[in-house]
């Protein structure tokens, strides 16, 4: 699924209570707060950073960070000015003095071959010139992790060990820590760069869209609709577009499987192609699928890509009953067969769960009588090849 950049607030904090060590960084938002946060938030006698919080890489040379700062007053200033330069976003939080030799370099990145690993003893805004320095790592297991933190000079036992599987637990795609300062032997995160898989929001209880920094638009019509749709139905609906000049596009069910789905797109390097991610689940009655499809379907039509393929995917439901939810999919097709025609639309279908047969049989049946080009599947065929089998033309 697509790489959102997380807004470091949101990742300290993240970071922080899976270490058991919490954060009192805060967020300063200049549409929405005012000096009085700023003086309710620090304590006399400490010294705050400003950093501008809006997913900027080097912020240090761009003078995107305002150091030692020590009053309300001074922080308010330091955020005025960066403002002036387009910047709403901010991230306030205790400044630590130390020595650029206790910088260091750690990052984990998740590949198609596992989670790696990067990391150095020199660390820090020069990290880049350090040719050479920066080792590599596929992680195998538990002692991979113990050997960066010897190499790193990490005395805090199962500090890296735990940050790996916040990583991984909490579905980030990237994690930069830049400089990790090692302070009388305490591993300190100073600067974090987080990416996450987008598609996770609807698993992932610590962080959501609003903690996107690189994800932030306005709302298509079709996001709408179904946003509505969601709020009156005792189902859920989900619908991000992605791309709406892609050629893929997914109607999906459940949650597990929809996000295999649409990672296998990436998998086999058409992620940019990925028009939408989305799911419906909880037993959605026919009307509200035919709503749910029909904005997809909007989308697809609307797109200006050549080769465009709607993948209908999902398991094996356990209680949504799989002929009511095809039904509503069926019409909405129903409704714009022609478009789908014109324009070369292919289809495919792999689903499970109560009534299979019957809701399967209305979609070959929709395939055959209006001569659209795909193929449909029951659980017989593995989840991630209906992806596969959609991208082969």
């Amino acid at each position: 699924m697509a790489r959102v950049k997380l807004s470091e607030f949101r990742a300290k904090q993240i970071l922080g209570e899976f270490l058991g060590e919490g954060y009192s960084g805060f967020p300063f938002d200049t549409e929405k707060d005012d000096e009085q946060k700023i003086g309710k938030s620090i304590k006399q006698g400490k010294s705050y950073v400003v950093k501008v919080d809006q997913g900027v890489k080097k912020r240090f040379r761009q003078g995107l960070i305002k150091l030692d700062l020590k009053t309300s007053k001074d922080i308010s200033s330091a955020i005025s000015e960066l403002k002036k330069q387009g910047f709403r976003y901010f991230l306030i939080e205790e400044f630590l003095p130390h020595d650029e030799t206790e910088e260091r370099y750690f990052a984990l990145e998740r590949t198609s071959s596992g989670i790696v690993a990067y990391f150095s003893k020199k660390g820090g805004v020069d990290v880049e010139s350090f040719e050479g320095q920066v080792q590599e790592l596929l992680l195998q297991d538990a002692e991979d992790a113990k050997k960066i933190a010897i190499e790193l000079g990490v005395k805090t036992e199962g500090f890296i060990e735990k940050l790996i599987e916040a990583f991984d637990i909490y579905y980030f795609s990237f994690l930069e820590i830049n400089p990790l300062v090692i302070s009388f032997k305490t591993p300190h995160l100073l600067d974090v760069a987080g990416e996450v898989d987008s598609a996770a929001e609807f698993f992932v209880e610590k962080w959501n869209s609003d903690d996107f920094q690189d994800g932030k638009k306005d709302l298509t019509q079709e996001e709408q609709n179904v946003s509505k749709l969601s709020e009156k139905s005792q189902a859920s609906f989900k619908l991000v577009v992605l791309n709406p000049q892609g050629s893929i596009f997914m109607l999906l069910s459940g949650g597990g499987a929809s996000i295999v789905l649409a990672d296998e797109v990436y998998n086999l390097g058409k992620g940019h192609e990925l028009a939408n991610y989305g799911e419906y689940s909880g037993n959605p009655n026919e009307e509200e699928t035919l709503i749910y499809t029909k904005n997809i379907l909007n989308l697809l039509l609307k797109s200006n890509s050549q080769n465009k393929v709607l993948i209908i995917g999902g398991g094996v439901a356990n209680f949504t009953d799989i002929r009511i939810t095809f039904r509503g999919v069926v019409r909405a097709l129903g409704d714009v067969r022609d478009e789908l025609k014109i324009q070369n639309v292919r289809i495919f279908v792999r689903r499970g769960g109560p009534h299979q047969d019957e809701g399967l049989a209305l979609m070959r049946k929709f395939l055959e009588e209006n001569g659209i080009e795909g193929e449909v599947y029951g659980p017989e065929l593995v989840l991630t090849d209906i992806v596969s089998k959609a991208l082969e033309k």
